[in-house]
């Protein structure tokens, strides 16, 4: 007899199919207008545009590796807290050290890794992210707790990386093959979607792993050999980029004054403000989330502890509801995607986020609250094209890592302090906080972006105008 939770990922997959099939035929047809164009262009202009070439190839050389990534940190999702509380016997106080750990280090080093990333090169960054999340990996399979709190050490570092060189290598290399903006936006709108293909296939294949060794250690294991693959597809495969000032060597180790020049550009304009915050808020959440929705969900089932919950089932619903996110995302930015539609974008997908998160809190029922949680993460899969699309719009391309890097040091604190309140006794209050936090973030971006966004010209001169 099919269960609860297989049945509603049958039930996803399904309709995530239907509105792939639907994806697909409207983007054939955009391509076919555009063919069109490029060969009006070239009757009128009497040479070839090689932008089609060049957007084709950069999406591969930019998926493959980012699928291969993710794949390797989704396949770590759905066990980690089991790991450290059930196979290893840790309470729930040690593992929020554990995951506080990992976003300390996430938060300190988040602005050192960008200026490292602009100063000495995207690409090194990212064959130092394979091989730092590798040892990741091997460290969380050693049930010894200074082992364990090293792993997640090198965890955060990795992380920092993961979320700002990867972006700012393809916004970047984007900009050199002089792709549009929306070029761009397909891009990302294409990677969110690759990524929630990956994640549901590792959800199910942790599960898997797990079931044939009997041991929660298994996906960690499967996650370190992809990342010694993705080292070696990026290095045989990706060029390297710098930001401002690049390849060029210096006496400030901690590039304190580049730092002092991002922050002073952050300052003085309230739309990146308001991005960081926005960053700081979802981001923050999502990762909370993380750390919430298994005991969320047991706390909610009657039949828990005597029948276990499909983990990795239940996590691959979430990532087929990001990838519904990601199609709503393509249908709404097919016809326009500027800078204004993104800035909307970002608020409605706060809004809901936060309409998700509070109700899961109110429902004590456990089908409600998977429901809310896909909500959840079908804004996930929104927010990620949305807020990549914003930072490359708004970001110049001399401090983009740098940036990045930057808003994830707020982010990481608002991590940190929830974690260190005592989630295992304050789920409800963590939760609320986050719907609060999301609903302001909607608010403000409503009113400073959206507002701004008419008037606003690009610093990314690389970019041509759509």
């Amino acid at each position: 007899m099919v269960g609860f939770y297989e049945l509603q990922l049958i039930l996803l997959v399904s309709l995530c199919l239907i509105f792939l099939l639907l994806e697909r035929h409207v983007s054939r047809r955009k391509e076919s207008k555009e063919k069109d164009l490029h060969s009006a262009e070239r009757l009128e202009n009497g040479e070839p545009t090689a932008s089609h070439n060049s957007l084709a190839t950069l999406t591969r050389q930019y998926l493959i590796v980012y699928a291969i990534v993710m794949g390797a940190d989704w396949l770590q999702g759905p066990y980690v807290y089991s790991l450290y509380r059930e196979q290893y016997g840790l309470s729930e106080r040690m593992v929020a050290v554990l995951f506080v750990t990992g976003f300390m280090s996430a938060g300190l080093t988040a602005p050192l890794v960008g200026v490292w990333a602009d100063q000495h090169g995207r690409k090194k960054l990212c064959l130092a992210f394979c091989l730092m999340y590798t040892f990741t990996c091997c460290c969380i399979t050693i049930p010894y707790l200074p082992v364990l709190l090293l792993g997640r050490v090198c965890g955060g570092i990795s992380t920092s990386i993961l979320y700002s060189a990867f972006e700012s290598w393809l916004v970047s290399s984007a900009g050199a093959s002089a792709l549009s903006s929306t070029d761009l936006s397909t891009i990302f709108g294409r990677a969110t979607l690759v990524n929630g293909f990956v994640a549901t296939g590792a959800g199910v294949a942790s599960n898997q792993l797990v079931t044939l060794t009997n041991s929660f250690t298994s996906p960690f294991v499967a996650s370190g050999a992809l990342l010694l693959l993705a080292y070696l597809v990026i290095r045989a495969s990706w060029g390297e980029n710098f930001g401002g000032g690049g390849t060029q060597p210096g006496k400030d180790l901690f590039q304190l004054r580049r730092l002092g020049q991002a922050w002073r550009i952050v300052r003085d304009d309230p739309m990146l403000l308001v991005i960081g915050l926005t960053q700081t808020c979802f981001e923050g959440s999502m990762y909370l989330f993380v750390f919430l929705w298994v005991p969320s969900l047991q706390e909610a089932s009657p039949t828990f502890p005597s029948i276990a919950l499909p983990l990795g089932y239940i996590f691959s619903s979430f990532m087929i509801s990001m990838m519904l996110g990601s199609l709503l995302y393509s249908a709404v930015t097919t016809q326009s995607g500027g800078l204004t539609v993104h800035a909307k974008l970002s608020s409605l997908v706060c809004a809901f986020a936060a309409l998700a998160l509070a109700t899961s809190i109110r429902s004590e029922s456990e089908r409600v609250r998977f429901w809310a949680f896909c909500s959840f993460e079908a804004c996930v899969g929104m927010y990620y094209p949305v807020q990549g699309m914003l930072r490359g719009t708004l970001i110049s391309n001399e401090h983009r890592a740098t940036l990045s890097s930057l808003f994830r040091v707020p982010l990481n604190v608002f991590v940190v302090v929830s974690l260190m309140t005592g989630v295992s006794s304050a789920r409800s209050a963590v939760l609320s906080a986050s719907s609060l936090m999301l609903a302001f973030s909607a608010l403000m971006t409503a009113f400073v972006v959206v507002a701004r966004a008419d008037d606003h010209v690009s610093p990314e001169a690389s970019l041509r105008p759509e």
